[in-house]
């Protein structure tokens, strides 16, 4: 009796970002050959490893300083799959928002207690909230808990706390900050329905370790980009480095090819929002214009990390702090790592994130990093951190798209036979994050699979 199977496709991954990667490892799970092309030398995309010659060392920096979260279960699944140890690669931490003694922020640190106890745990020991701001959380909770975390008309993040009256204390020390970090949107123009979205799946998930913040203890194109290669390789795969793909071509046969050279049964696009638009474009058929349309209106918000290196016996009291950012005092840090209790080799390299960077990039490099080292002197109380040794201001101009209400997103299909789109930007639940990238890539792939020409076997 015949028997249908799924015939092994050649797949060209355009792409060697997190979105690329994972559609690349799952593709290779199912069985087919993919081949990944990158532009760049370094995989990771918007999320990869710098490396920086400085006092006759190499450091290898993070164009990017993250954290993950608990929730990101598909980030977590992949981890695993292509052979890392979440326990050797990741620092696990309790949910917190902390800030330095002192420095007019606030204490909250969940203990590992089953959901929702931790919450309630933790909002109970607070310091530095009033009674009125602990009320106004746990009103807040209540209500989305109500609600089951879903917004069905969407509005501003500003907006949205104004109608649950969240006091402005509250606001600056915990809603501003977490609005920033995972969105890289200001509340005042960020989509409050995607906003809930992330709230729902760590702040309201039933399992506790959802909320848990992950911060990798390696360079984040070590800890997944490159183990997903490894995988991909191991599996038949190819992964291909400094290979720019400008332009694609449906052939009659319904193979597409790239550069006018290479031919593969499907494509996985996987750059770019941009990126994606131009290739969409150079195939020339009209079917896609609606989809590049789209992708070409997301605007973008910058994000900028500041490093700044110190003798080596300087070490935080945490792995790290939330920073009260006040751009009247010149005060642009959000958050500041200790990247030496993440990895011995970097002691005395202190990471600063700022999310939605555009006026402090202004500013210039130095005059930025100078800015940020006596923010950290000031309310670290250390007062050695306003002289480090070396400083590099990294900033992503296009790291994220601009969060806002109700915008459009394509979806994984364009239209056309064989080519799918994957990325942080397609439509989903999330912002443009780490997990936003990988579930991408997942469901890329899924679709690949099920546009599959079944085969017959005897």
């Amino acid at each position: 009796m015949a028997k249908a199977v799924l015939q092994a496709l050649s797949v060209a991954v355009i792409g060697g970002g997190w979105a690329g990667c994972a559609a690349a490892m799952e593709l290779a799970r199912a069985g087919h050959a993919a081949t990944v092309y990158e532009a760049a030398r370094t995989l990771g995309g918007r999320a990869r490893k710098v490396e920086r010659e400085a006092q006759d060392k190499l450091t290898v920096l993070d164009n990017g300083q993250h954290i993950l979260l608990g929730a990101y279960t598909e980030t977590l699944r992949l981890l695993k799959l292509s052979g890392q140890d979440p326990s050797d690669v990741i620092l696990d931490l309790p949910l917190q928002m902390r800030y330095p003694d002192g420095s007019g922020g606030m204490d909250f640190i969940a203990p590992r207690w089953p959901a929702p106890l931790h919450l309630a745990w933790a909002l109970l020991r607070a310091k530095g909230l009033a009674r009125a701001d602990k009320v106004a959380l746990m009103r807040f909770s209540s209500a989305m808990r109500w609600m089951g975390w879903q917004l069905y008309n969407d509005c501003t993040v500003s907006e949205l706390l104004e109608r649950f009256d969240q006091t402005d204390r509250l606001i600056q020390l915990m809603w501003r900050p977490l609005c920033l970090a995972a969105l890289n949107t200001p509340p005042e123009r960020a989509s409050a329905k995607v906003f809930v979205n992330v709230l729902r799946d760590s702040l309201g998930a039933r399992r506790r370790r959802a909320s848990d913040m992950l911060i990798p203890k390696t360079n984040l194109s070590a800890l997944f980009p490159e183990a997903a290669a490894r995988y991909v390789e191991s599996h038949g795969g190819q992964v291909r480095p400094g290979v720019k793909i400008e332009s694609l071509q449906a052939l009659p046969d319904g193979r597409w090819q790239l550069n006018r050279a290479a031919t593969h049964d499907r494509v996985v696009l996987a750059t770019s929002s941009s990126q994606a638009a131009s290739l969409l474009a150079s195939v020339g058929d009209p079917a896609v214009e609606g989809v590049v349309a789209q992708l070409q209106a997301f605007a973008f918000e910058p994000i900028s990390t500041c490093y700044l290196q110190y003798d080596t016996a300087v070490r935080l009291d945490l792995p790290f702090y939330a920073l009260v950012d006040a751009t009247e005092q010149a005060h642009w840090g959000q958050f500041v790592f200790d990247r030496g209790q993440l990895d011995a080799r970097q002691a005395g390299l202190l990471a600063v994130v700022i999310s939605a960077s555009g006026q402090a990039a202004t500013q210039g490099h130095e005059a930025l990093a100078q800015a940020v080292a006596a923010q950290l002197a000031q309310v670290l109380r250390m007062p050695q951190l306003a002289q480090p040794a070396w400083t590099q201001v990294i900033t992503e101009k296009r790291a994220t798209f601009a969060c806002t209400p109700d915008l459009p997103h394509p979806a994984n299909a364009t239209g056309l036979p064989g080519l799918v789109l994957a990325g942080d930007y397609t439509a989903g639940d999330y912002p443009a994050t780490i997990e936003a990238a990988v579930r991408s890539g997942v469901q890329a792939a899924a679709l690949v699979c099920q546009i599959n020409t079944p085969a017959t076997k005897a």
